[in-house]
């Protein structure tokens, strides 16, 4: 049985996934989740809509690295929907990201959202609050 597989046991009905669109930003977002300083992720409405398995409150996700290996447990705590616009400052500071800055954290969000072909200032992310339960 697999490291995942074994998790998914542990956690019924986990998904497994990675942060950001490169093996280096899971690399580097996932080490944040086990430091404690990444609390918090967006992802575009769209995006959601067309996920196999997205985020439920209370559900459990198994974070993967840039290899897809499996390096920690973390369960969503809260969903909400919030325009690009408007999004603030504690929640750029809980996606742990650089200076923690609401303007580092719409420079880099307008590059992925603008890589993933969705960007535009109005647009919905959907805002997920979580809390790391396992370091594997």
């Amino acid at each position: 049985m697999s490291k995942i597989e074994e998790l998914k046991v542990k956690y019924p009905g986990a998904t497994a996934w990675a942060f950001g669109d490169s093996p280096e930003m899971a690399d580097e977002l996932a080490g944040l989740v086990i430091i404690g300083k990444k609390t918090a992720s967006c992802g575009s409405l769209s995006s959601f809509k067309n996920e196999e398995e997205s985020p439920t409150i209370g559900g459990y996700s198994i974070i993967l690295n840039g290899q897809g290996e499996p390096v920690c447990v973390i369960r969503t705590i809260s969903l909400r929907i919030v325009r690009f616009c408007d999004v603030g400052e504690d929640l750029a500071r809980k996606e742990g990201e650089g200076d923690l800055s609401l303007t580092y954290w719409r420079e880099e969000h307008k590059g992925f959202f603008s890589r993933e072909g969705s960007y535009q200032e109005d647009m919905e992310l959907v805002a997920e609050e979580f809390e790391l339960v396992d370091a594997v």
